[in-house]
């Protein structure tokens, strides 16, 4: 075998390790713009969420009906198989990337790339996982292998536009790191009308095209979900529902925090690249200063553009001498620790109740559960049936933004943490009407006490969260079973 056949399996294996090693949550988005949508569209259960359209779930769904196909649709496989995929796709941006820095300058600075891609830590904490960052950040990083870095001609290839396009149906913002790389081709492009004409266009059509017909299959319907995104996060700016944050909050926060301590290296490599890789600087400084204008920001939005920084990072590692040893050492390290902590005990107590959830499934029973399970957590807390896998009748708080611009609206999981007791006494006036299980995070047990006793509820499980516990965001989360009292109607 070659060299790069070692280093393609080497990679796998990395990142498949690197998978099992993230047995965390981070956001909703993982679970219910992906795996909650594809196992809906294989097994049909209920879905109520879905602004992305269904172009990216349909990889997971191919893999889920594969699965059924074969009779292996068992909950583990379902859990894990979505988010192999997604690391053997990441590994292979990661050999990308690998010879793409050779192919920019030599295999010394390839090898300081590939180095510090794999040792970032929030790279190993998102590349697993199902999210549509993630598959934005693959596609940027395979479109960028077939860019024309060094305004080489690529008059018969429609790989990097192709790529491009497919990024944009994934996630629309994919476009943002693009715009100077597709102006700068443009600019540098001799027959500038046959780029356009004869690639741009063709392959937007087309990748489009694909898109509103998939869309069209499972919404029954026409609709554009690129525009619907546009509207919903740039036009009416309704993503603030979901918080903001100041202008300055990537310059100052984000970005230092995604890079961590290949920061100053980072900075370093700035100066030490040659003028061939300044479009990558200007990407991503045009992407930081762009999501800047939004005012809702979070740290996954600049995912993307974190392989052109390792590049930068790869320079400076590369021009170092006498420190390179304890330099590398220190970026071992230094993204060793916070990797493992968010990947394995950080916010897992989202995922470790699910498992407990699924034990309340009937193994033998093709139907509904005789347990019933309310989360009162705040919404899309956990995911649901993606990691379940059975006709368990459960409901969770819901958050839907105000598509309607209705005055004064308040959401269902606003409405429940105004008064817990209230929404709870209105919700269940019946006993027959209450679950078996309520699910919380522990900072509402003391609000809920005067629910849970005279109902007969008792905890039965308590499983282990965050260390830093936020807001409406407790350490652990509790699990109340309803006990079988005598002539207590509803009871199991």
């Amino acid at each position: 075998m070659g060299e790069n056949t070692y280093l393609v399996l080497f990679t796998i294996s990395l990142r498949v390790i690197n998978c099992f090693l993230v047995q965390t949550s981070f956001v909703p988005d993982e679970y219910w713009q992906s795996l909650e949508v594809a196992h809906h569209m294989v097994f049909k259960y209920p879905l109520k969420l879905l602004l992305l359209g269904y172009s990216y779930p349909l990889v997971f769904a191919g893999i889920y009906k594969i699965l059924q196909l074969l009779g292996k649709d068992g909950v583990q496989l379902l859990i894990w198989g979505p988010r192999l995929a997604q690391a053997v796709l990441s590994a292979v941006a990661d050999v990308k990337l690998y010879t793409l820095a050779k192919r920019l300058e030599n295999q010394e600075l390839a090898k300081w790339v590939f180095f510090c891609q794999l040792c970032s830590w929030f790279t190993w904490y998102c590349c697993t996982r199902t999210l549509t960052n993630t598959m934005e950040t693959v596609l940027t990083t395979f479109a960028l292998f077939y860019y024309p870095l060094e305004g080489s001609k690529t008059m018969n290839s429609f790989q990097y536009p192709s790529l491009v396009a497919v990024a944009f149906v994934v996630r629309p913002t994919a476009l943002i790191p693009w715009l100077p790389l597709l102006f700068r081709h443009f600019w540098q492009e001799p027959k500038k009308p046959n780029l356009v004409l004869h690639r741009f266009v063709p392959v937007g059509l087309a990748t489009l095209g694909l898109s509103l017909i998939i869309d069209r299959i499972f919404f029954g319907e026409w609709i554009l979900v690129q525009f619907n995104f546009l509207k919903f996060n740039v036009l009416q700016n309704l993503s603030t529902f979901y918080g903001s944050h100041p202008w300055h909050w990537y310059l100052t926060q984000g970005f230092p925090l995604v890079l961590g301590t290949h920061f100053p290296f980072f900075i370093h490599g700035c100066f030490r690249a040659p003028k061939r890789a300044r479009i990558l600087l200007i990407a991503v400084v045009w992407t930081l200063l762009v999501y800047s204008t939004l005012s809702h920001k979070e740290f996954r939005f600049i995912y993307p553009v974190l392989p052109f920084c390792m590049v930068f990072c790869g320079y400076s590692l590369n021009s170092l001498k006498t420190w390179r040893r304890p330099a590398v050492s220190f970026l071992l390290l230094s993204n060793a620790l916070p990797a493992l902590y968010t990947g394995l005990v950080h916010q897992r107590g989202a995922l470790d109740v699910m498992a407990h959830v699924r034990g309340l499934c009937s193994a033998d029973a093709p139907g509904p559960s005789p347990a019933s399970v309310l989360v009162l957590m705040p919404c899309h807390s956990t995911p649901l049936y993606s990691h379940v896998h059975c006709r368990l009748p459960m409901r969770f708080l819901e958050c839907p933004p105000d598509l309607t611009g209705t005055e004064n609206y308040v959401d269902e999981a606003d409405l429940f943490y105004t008064d817990p007791l209230s929404w709870l006494n209105g919700e269940f006036k019946s006993e027959a009407l209450l679950p078996t299980h309520l699910i919380f995070f522990n900072v509402l047990e003391e609000e809920l006490k005067g629910f849970l006793a005279p109902r007969g509820y008792e905890r039965t499980t308590v499983i282990f969260h965050t260390h830093v516990p936020e807001g409406r965001t407790g350490s652990h989360i509790y699990v109340y079973e309803r006990k079988k009292r005598e002539g207590q109607p509803g009871s199991r």
